[in-house]
């Protein structure tokens, strides 16, 4: 397959180029600047600058854009956004590095985890934000995507275990109640998924086992 990553210089973005590259796939970085990950070929452009004819061709799409400061956070919203517009009408499939923060703690899916009365304050712009933008995302009727959500602990340096489960929109923990997923489990998950073919517009998460 035909795979772009954008953002591929962080810490998910690397993780999933090295995991697609890892399975024998066409893998092509997007980067602001000089390409740090293990793609062979890059487009050098910022997201926001991206255009239908930079992303042609791709079978699949993956957003990997991450912001932590608090004036960068709106851009969760506005860069997806921005994504979404660039692959309208083509055939390629948008997979977004998803947050937890979003998902249901109820079967009738009217509280979320950040509105968890111990969900911790420092978090709740970055999933609020994060919230938004899947909002925004299920309301597109012009792309085909699949969101795909991290454990609560979310953990960048973790081991690559190939031990993890998908589930849908509901909060999930592991047989001892715990929440985490490394990043390498997650890039793991997330080629598992584009290669599946499968949760056209849906949303999905996944934790290790």
């Amino acid at each position: 397959m035909k795979i772009a990553v954008i953002c591929a210089n962080g810490k998910a973005g690397k993780l999933i180029v090295e995991e697609a590259a890892r399975r024998g796939h066409e893998v092509t970085a997007v980067v602001r600047g000089e390409n740090r990950s293990a793609a062979k070929s890059a487009i050098i452009k910022d997201l926001f600058d991206l255009t239908a004819d930079a992303l042609k061709g791709f079978d699949a799409v993956v957003d990997a854009f991450g912001a932590w400061t608090p004036e960068a956070l709106p851009h969760h919203v506005t860069s997806l956004r921005k994504i979404c517009g660039v692959l309208a009408g083509s055939s390629a499939r948008l997979y977004v590095v998803g947050g937890a923060g979003s998902l249901y703690l109820d079967a009738e899916h009217k509280t979320r985890l950040m509105d968890a009365p111990n969900f911790p304050d420092v978090y709740k712009p970055l999933a609020s934000n994060m919230g938004a933008a899947l909002d925004e995302l299920r309301g597109r009727r012009d792309v085909t995507w699949t969101y795909l959500s991290p454990a609560a602990d979310f953990r960048a340096e973790g081991e690559r275990t190939g031990r993890y489960k998908l589930a849908g929109e509901e909060f999930a923990t592991n047989a001892k109640g715990e929440s985490f997923i490394s990043y390498a489990d997650y890039a793991s998950a997330m080629l598992d998924v584009i290669e599946s073919g499968k949760y056209a517009d849906e949303r999905i998460s996944v934790y290790a086992e």
